[in-house]
């Protein structure tokens, strides 16, 4: 069914009766969840023809059921009892960790907590919903509010992430935007691309030790000469089928860089997704700015629950996350504070104390014409009204906002 030019925003429940905001129009439709504010469905609509870019995990739960210490044997953490498609992360990016004292879970409380609904309304050119999120702990005051938004005629979900700082002192944090996608947009064959133009494996001593097929904490310049374990390199920005293994890499997006972005192609379907965001070049002085590109390249290799049926079982899970972050990889906030720098970008940022930061996101589903992008992306950049694709046999442009004029009108009056 054709929206007929139709902005649409509402509330439902979608699985496992979890409470959620729906937005549609012509070309897509987006569902987010106050529970960590996940997006399981970003759909893009070509008549009846409906693909969803986003990852939907086999052992998501659907009971209704808060997480709890029966739900904790399987799932181990309640970030991936209630895990889909993309999600905001504050203060804190990677796993779990203790911060003077305060225990903070994996991804953040942004990824983890209910956000608060606040209200949703529309004009002529978006629609969009506020929702915010107070700290749990007074030693960290921060507060979020969140803006999420579609517009007519453009086939992304734009973000709007304000962070606040109600203390006296300065506070240091991480922040990422956790796109995640899936089947049947994600298969063998699909073509990665990123702004990055320095890269390194994750280093030793975490999660991927045990999973990984690339030389752990290795640097490398390109995606398509990765260095493996085993000797030689891997052209990872060729996506695989489910080979084995579980592998993370962090790219460095150039201080020159006025869009920061990364992609994936998937040649067969002609369909792209890019996640863009202000870079460092464009940014002003309350942008948080995402300094890396991190490809969480989750193709098995997790032998036990919840990505097994059972500990000693065969990974199941099949996805690709096109992450970027203001962090230090997967380590999270305290292991990024000590760090200060990975491939000279900064691992954190501050809220300064009284004052609110805000980080501005687009994520782009949409089909392509022709062979332009079949190869993936070298370029990306704001013209005219659109988001300009470079492509290794042409260009391609899509109606879009990279300059999130949009966002902000949107900001002033939310």
């Amino acid at each position: 069914m054709v929206n007929n030019g139709v902005l649409r925003v509402e509330r439902v429940k979608e699985l496992g009766w979890r409470e959620a905001t729906l937005f549609e129009q012509d070309c897509v439709r987006v569902v987010v969840d106050d529970i960590g504010g996940m997006i399981p469905e970003f759909t893009n609509i070509q008549g009846e023809n409906r693909v969803n870019a986003h990852w939907l995990p086999w052992f998501r739960s659907g009971s209704g059921k808060p997480f709890g210490a029966a739900e904790e044997q399987f799932w181990k953490a309640n970030l991936l009892y209630h895990i889909a498609g993309n999600f905001p992360c504050a203060p804190n990016f990677g796993g779990d960790t203790d911060l003077d004292g305060i225990a903070l879970p994996p991804h953040g409380w942004t990824a983890n907590l209910a956000w608060r609904f606040r209200g949703k309304d529309s004009d002529n050119e978006a629609a969009w919903a506020v929702s915010t999120m107070e700290s749990p702990e007074a030693k960290i005051p921060l507060s979020f509010k969140k803006i999420d938004a579609v517009a007519m005629g453009h086939a992304v979900h734009y973000t709007s992430l304000a962070i606040s700082n109600r203390g006296t002192d300065d506070i240091e944090i991480c922040a990422a935007w956790h796109n995640t996608v899936g089947a049947p947009f994600l298969q063998h064959g699909c073509v990665i691309s990123a702004a990055a133009d320095r890269w390194s494996v994750v280093a030793g001593g975490g999660e991927f030790d045990t999973t990984t097929r690339l030389a752990l904490g290795a640097e490398f310049a390109s995606l398509e000469a990765a260095p493996l374990a085993a000797g030689g390199t891997e052209n990872i920005s060729l996506v695989p089928g489910p080979i084995g293994y579980t592998d993370l890499v962090c790219g460095a997006i150039p201080a020159s860089a006025s869009l920061g972005w990364s992609s994936l192609v998937n040649p067969f379907l002609k369909m792209v997704y890019v996640c863009f965001f202000t870079g460092a070049a464009a940014g002003g002085e309350e942008d948080i700015i995402l300094r890396f590109n991190d490809l969480w390249m989750q193709y098995g290799g997790r032998p036990y629950t919840p990505w097994a049926s059972r500990e000693g079982g065969t990974d199941l899970t099949y996805c690709l996350g096109t992450e970027n972050s203001a962090a230090g990889l997967p380590f999270g906030l305290q292991y990024a504070r000590e760090k200060k720098q990975l491939m000279g970008a900064p691992t954190t940022f501050l809220i300064p104390a009284g004052k609110t930061r805000v980080l501005r996101y687009g994520t782009l589903f949409a089909p392509y014409e022709g062979g332009a992008l079949d190869g993936g992306i070298h370029a990306a950049g704001a013209e005219s009204g659109s988001l300009a694709l470079g492509g290794k046999n042409g260009g391609a442009k899509f109606a879009a906002d990279p300059s999130f004029g949009i966002l902000k009108k949107i900001e002033a009056k939310a």
